[in-house]
């Protein structure tokens, strides 16, 4: 085994800039494309139990090869270009979707300061990536030359950045009782001997809806679908785009989904903290199945809501989000601070 390690420490030395290329795919990369072919799975068995049908049931054990398959096939099919499109820009619009939305997993904290990188403005660096990968939809409908795609890339991009607005604000109430951009130092604020009590759920029920649903909508996900409307605008933004290039879009959108379903358990469920008292052995000691559990809920809640709910309105949507969500937000930002500056909430164990 000696010489596994030294091979490994001198492949590291010899070849750095390699060593962490491969260290980024391997570690972070590769678990969460993985987990994304699997959510796939889970939403088509979900939504079949709900519709009472079968699901994915023939390639591989119970369907779940299902997903993989059709991976190989998007990824065998031609890459067709309209006549006139910006090819660059054609190509480039995905990977601009794509490389944001993975990025913003460098500061997802599995346990307390177990992150890529246990950054200090964690929450400000989430901030900025989620909001970059509306330029990738921007350009796919732009490059796409097709007046179809441009308007579903206008529709998706108004209602992705209204709705960031919303979510940007239920933040900054998470910020304002934490007192900390750290992502672990917001689980720890949210420690203490009342177990779930202590947590922002409590005070913040309504920024935890708010950025739950928020993230629904930015994401683009039924009932808030409205860029992939087929009765209006065929397919939205990436109405031109197969192969290859629409998989990175189908793969940014389940990554998204996944972030926003770890994330809403790390600000306001507690993290990796467990639900029960310390007094209960290992049923309520901190750990990272704890927060596995909760993002497993959340993402579950993405599935339930696609086989439950109608498309929204455009206008009910753009409505939702300036007229109810923001104010909403503003306000309890103001309340947020009350709660810190009178004690009302006390934070950390």
């Amino acid at each position: 085994m000696s010489w596994l390690i030294d091979l490994y420490h001198w492949f590291v030395t010899t070849f750095p800039t390699l060593s962490m290329a491969l260290g980024l795919f391997l570690f972070p990369l590769l678990p969460l494309i993985i987990a994304v072919a699997l959510y796939v799975w889970w939403e088509r068995k979900v939504i079949g139990w709900m519709h009472v049908r079968m699901g994915p049931n023939k390639i591989g054990p119970l369907g779940l090869a299902q997903t993989f398959a059709d991976v190989f096939k998007l990824l065998l099919k031609e890459v067709i270009y309209p006549a006139n499109a910006n090819k660059k820009l054609f190509l480039l619009a995905p990977l601009w979707a794509l490389i944001p939305a993975f990025a913003a997993w460098a500061v997802v904290p599995i346990g307390p300061h177990v992150a890529w990188s246990d950054a200090n403005a964690g929450l400000l660096f989430l901030l900025a990536m989620t909001s970059m990968g509306v330029y990738g939809i921007i350009l796919a409908g732009w490059a796409s030359n097709s007046r179809y795609a441009m308007l579903g890339a206008m529709r998706a991009a108004a209602q992705t950045i209204s709705y960031e607005i919303a979510m940007g604000f239920s933040l900054v109430s998470v910020l304002v009782l934490a007192g900390s951009l750290n992502l672990s130092d917001i689980v720890a604020a949210q420690a203490g001997s009342k177990g779930i009590l202590d947590w922002f759920l409590v005070p913040l029920l309504p920024m935890a809806v708010i950025y739950f649903v928020s993230g629904v909508a930015e994401t683009n996900r039924a009932p808030f679908d409205v860029a992939e409307g087929e009765s209006e605008i065929v397919a939205g933004f990436h109405v031109e785009y197969s192969g290859a290039p629409f998989a990175v879009f189908f793969l940014t959108e389940y990554a998204n989904m996944i972030l926003i379903s770890f994330l809403a358990p790390v600000l306001f469920l507690g993290g990796w903290l467990s639900p029960f008292p310390a007094s209960w052995g290992f049923l309520g000691a901190p750990s990272w199945v704890w927060l596995a559990i909760k993002a497993f809920f959340f993402a579950t809640a993405f599935v339930w809501f696609r086989a439950s709910f109608p498309r929204y309105r455009y206008d009910q949507i753009m409505r939702l989000g300036w007229k109810v969500f923001i104010p909403i937000t503003i306000v309890w930002v103001f309340v947020a601070g009350c709660m810190k500056y009178f004690g009302w909430v006390t934070t950390g164990a």
